[in-house]
């Protein structure tokens, strides 16, 4: 039953929201009770972390669909972490202000770069360490996952920051009030169509790589890396298409609290 495709697929879909909707909570329910609350969280969900990193080195020698389900969600594990010391504001950027208004592009861009840097290279840093610890691995299923994450994600915080016409700005928590002034709503920016064309390319190769395979483990890996990299298409059309994708996870969260931030501040670098 793990070697089925749908099987798989199904386990991707129930893992992308799961896991959104359980940092959302943890996110929101720090946000309520002040800034030590998410430094506390980020600390307390290192043991996921280790976990992650623990399950991807140990399951890059193994050709089985058990192995595949643990390198998916070890790399989930890893890139979790990382997206939850982001939101709760620990690790982010220098720049903690808002943009002001008419400014210069090269000015905004710096400033955009400013709030996300750390969190950047941290991820930046995290890829390029499991590419040179795992590709030549047997079982490249959590390789794969955590690259195409990372590439989903620079993408859509590039058109976040060139201009789309839906931005969900409902669940930024207090520690990031600042990002959506250095997001723009406009009409399709010129990166929109390539982003939609490159994914949908990769989600094709992976359903192309998944009618070829030859082994179950390869039919696993497969089914979730074509799982993922489409929910990751979807969201980006989710930044045009006027769905109530935030239905998704509010009903679970608790009530927000938000902060006004200040517009006065440095470059961010």
């Amino acid at each position: 039953m793990l070697a089925n495709p749908w099987i798989a697929a199904l386990v991707a879909l129930f893992a992308w929201w799961f896991s959104t909707g359980a940092i959302l909570v943890v996110v929101r329910r720090a946000d309520r009770a002040g800034p030590r609350a998410g430094r506390d969280a980020t600390l307390l969900a290192l043991p996921l972390l280790a976990l992650g990193i623990w399950g991807f080195a140990a399951s890059q020698a193994v050709e089985t669909p058990a192995a595949a389900y643990a390198a998916f969600f070890s790399a989930l594990a890893i890139w979790g972490w990382i997206e939850l010391a982001f939101l709760t504001g620990q690790i982010t950027g220098p720049n903690t202000y808002a943009c002001p208004d008419r400014l210069p592009e090269w000015e905004r861009f710096i400033r955009a770069w400013g709030t996300v840097a750390y969190h950047e290279m941290l991820l930046t840093g995290t890829l390029v360490a499991l590419w040179l610890f795992a590709y030549e691995a047997a079982n490249t299923t959590g390789l794969w996952t955590f690259t195409v994450l990372y590439a989903a994600r620079i993408s859509a915080k590039l058109n976040l920051y060139l201009g789309v016409p839906r931005i969900n700005t409902e669940f930024i928590p207090s520690a990031l009030r600042h990002l959506p002034s250095h997001f723009r709503i406009s009409r399709l920016n010129w990166m929109f169509p390539f982003s939609i064309t490159a994914l949908s390319f990769a989600t094709a190769c992976w359903l192309e790589r998944l009618a070829v395979a030859e082994t179950s483990a390869q039919v696993t890996g497969f089914a979730l890396l074509t799982a993922i990299t489409a929910l990751a298409l979807l969201e980006h059309w989710l930044m045009v298409l006027p769905l109530p994708d935030a239905k998704l996870w509010r009903w679970m969260l608790p009530a927000p609290k938000h902060e006004t931030p200040t517009t006065e501040g440095h470059h961010g670098v």
